[in-house]
């Protein structure tokens, strides 16, 4: 297996590369486990943003970073879209979204109770890895619906196009790639 070398305030990985689409290759970032990364970058991301009430996430890989930045900023909770529609949910809000890494239409549901708590709010949204922008797109519409002000967007790293979006927070440019007829990969800004 071939490997990209990565490196994030001051933590470095062995990012393997993962074909997610024909002719599309990732050096694969999962943040969700890596508690050193996570915790040497969240107060780096923390800097960046500006005053919220709330931070909201999917229910992706962003979570263990949103959990960290919420408990550097003393907030009692975050706000978190889920995948699925779940029994307990009361009036839940949702939207449907199509992700680079999920290769799949998908739908994000916001439960109705933290719609109520997130109303008239100002919310950051928070994610990993802002590719295309779909997932960051379906968790603002979940947020307005709900009647949230959105202060910021935000993420530890920027791929492609979103690289040079200036409505986004993100503290390094990371690569997507194509794989060469002689083994190596090479990186693309848009596929």
């Amino acid at each position: 297996m071939k490997y990209f070398d990565f490196e994030l305030c001051g933590v470095k990985r062995k990012l393997p590369y993962v074909e997610v689409a024909d002719g599309v290759v990732l050096a694969s970032f999962v943040c969700l486990s890596d508690t050193e990364l996570v915790t040497a970058a969240a107060p780096e991301l923390l800097k960046r943003l500006p005053e919220v009430d709330y931070l909201m996430t999917a229910e992706a890989k962003g979570i263990s970073l949103t959990y960290e930045l919420s408990r550097l900023l003393g907030m009692r909770e975050f706000i978190v879209a889920r995948k699925s529609r779940k029994p307990y949910m009361q009036n839940p809000v949702s939207h449907t979204l199509r992700s680079i890494t999920t290769q799949k239409e998908q739908t994000l549901w916001l439960d109705g109770c933290d719609a109520e708590k997130i109303r008239g709010k100002r919310v950051a949204l928070i994610d990993d890895v802002i590719a295309t922008g779909e997932s960051l797109a379906a968790l603002e519409n979940l947020a307005l619906a709900a009647g949230a002000k959105i202060e910021a967007r935000a993420a530890l790293l920027a791929e492609l196009e979103s690289v040079n979006r200036k409505d986004i927070i993100y503290l390094k440019e990371h690569y997507v790639f194509r794989p060469m007829p002689d083994g190596t990969y090479e990186p693309v800004s848009s596929i």
